[in-house]
């Protein structure tokens, strides 16, 4: 029964129009350009190939970023039958290559069982949380994967089950994964990567208003009219009532607003509620979030650091004090290894260089410098903190105000090289957020910067820099170096 019901020779036809897929992509998901170009660059060469083996793409992005969904949407596009794995938790690797048939209660694997539920050869098949795959002693999933996912191999994939090779060189595999350190490397080879990063709050603010709020208000059996969000309510959600990279708790938010207004339309015969900024605080509640904002005035021995976290990015203040004793080093608000590394890295720079700035020899015995960054409950580690807590003790030792209007990130090296990051976009939008208008990025990182949109970049003057030398004249009021 199994053998007759998979599809050995039954093929859906795709669709050709490549205008027409475009406008399905576009009408279902608002940004995602990198996505939707691969999707149409993979459409144009199916079309004049006539056949091709197809890709495996690995979207990979922070949780509710659309990844999943914009699966569903390629299907439709492309007009092909669509079949969910998902994977989170999967740790028999027989959940993937089916049971020998000797054994009782044996089934073919969750691929063969997708291909019977599609009904063609040519389905597009989701594996949902490729990264959430564990292994025990049974055997390792992810390895059981390597022959699904590999070109050259998969046109004879062998179920245990069915015990014919399967081809699967017609389907079309997309991944979805939240973090890419946990895929094993070889799998990681076979697969495509397409970052799907965190949404801008203009973004977020368009995804709302075009998709989320009509789904919220079809679900919860209200009409349009019943109910008006205005703009400023909105975007006043996106800051002060949510925190994240996608918009998962945006949309439970509207829900919260459909089912408050749905009660008033009942109870209280309002024909039609409105949601303004004035009135937000009656349907959600106070206010959750607000940004840490820029300091006023120029400090001495406090800097603000860029930050990325699994919800978007962050703003860190630096803070630096000296106190007379031996020579102590003290770091304190839950910094990570990596974070430690680079606070040593950039005391052992600032000594090397102290005879530049007048630094009695002295000093480093009599004094104990402390840095801090505030929040301590929560854990923070990284790279990206070297050029900050650097500029922060040797403004806290020379006593030279930091500019207020500055943020910057980047590594540092023992001779005081500026090495690049990742996350810029996550950490450039914090910067806006913060009303921070000055941003010190490293000069390797200047292809990320030019990829990114107009609008996360206006507004800031971002300024390259590649030693240590270049960020404290930048840094410090004056250009003091």
């Amino acid at each position: 029964e199994t053998l007759l019901s998979l599809p050995w020779d039954k093929t859906s036809r795709d669709n050709k129009n490549l205008q027409g897929a475009y406008q399905i992509l576009e009408e279902e998901h608002y940004g995602l350009e990198k996505v939707k170009e691969r999707i149409m660059e993979f459409l144009a060469v199916r079309t004049l190939t006539k056949k091709g083996e197809s890709p495996i793409l690995c979207l990979v992005g922070p949780p509710g970023t659309g990844k999943t969904s914009i699966a569903k949407s390629v299907a439709h596009a492309l007009n092909k039958e669509y079949v969910r794995i998902s994977l989170g938790g999967v740790r028999d690797e027989a959940e993937i290559r089916g049971h020998r048939r000797t054994y009782v209660g044996a089934m073919p694997g969750r691929i063969a069982n997708g291909m019977i539920q599609a009904g063609v050869k040519n389905p597009l098949m989701l594996l949902d949380e490729i990264d959430k795959v564990s292994s025990d002693y049974k055997g390792d999933t992810s390895s059981a994967l390597l022959e699904v996912l590999d070109s050259e191999q998969n046109h004879k994939f062998r179920d245990h089950y069915v015990e014919i090779p399967l081809d699967l060189s017609e389907v079309l595999f997309i991944a979805t994964a939240n973090d890419l350190q946990t895929i094993p490397g070889p799998l990681l080879d076979r697969m495509e990567i397409i970052e799907v990063s965190s949404y801008t709050e203009n973004e977020k603010w368009h995804i709302a208003k075009e998709h989320l709020i009509p789904k919220q208000i079809k679900a919860h059996g209200l009409k349009s009219a019943q109910l008006e969000i205005s703009d400023e309510a909105l975007r006043e959600m996106i800051t002060a009532y949510t925190r994240e990279a996608g918009v998962r708790s945006l949309e439970r938010k509207i829900g919260t607003i459909c089912r408050k207004s749905a009660r008033k339309i009942l109870e209280e015969k309002e024909s039609c509620v409105r949601v303004e900024k004035e009135n937000l605080e009656e349907f959600l509640g106070r206010a959750r979030y607000t940004f840490q904002k820029k300091n006023e005035e120029d400090q001495i021995g406090i800097v603000r650091g860029l930050a990325w976290t699994s919800v978007g990015g962050d703003t860190l203040q630096i803070e630096v004090n000296l106190m007379p004793g031996q020579g102590e080093f003290v770091l304190t608000g839950q910094m990570g290894d990596v974070m430690k590394e680079s606070a040593q890295i950039g005391i052992s720079y600032i000594r090397s260089i102290a005879e530049n700035y007048q630094i009695d020899a002295e000093f480093f015995k009599n004094n104990d410098i402390h840095i801090h960054i505030p929040e301590g409950a929560v854990p923070k580690d990284g790279p990206s903190a070297g050029i900050t807590m650097a500029t922060a003790m040797l403004s806290a030792i020379t006593k030279i105000p930091v500019k207020a209007n500055l943020a910057m990130t980047g590594e540092i090296t023992l001779r005081g090289r500026v090495l690049p990051i990742g996350g810029l976009k996550e950490k450039l939008l914090a910067a806006k957020n913060a009303g921070i208008t000055m941003v010190l990025v490293p000069k390797e990182n200047k292809p990320d910067v030019e990829e990114l949109e107009k609008e996360i970049t206006d507004g800031l003057n971002i300024i390259f820099v590649s030693s240590m030398e270049e960020v404290i004249k930048e840094a410090f009021t004056g250009g003091q170096v």
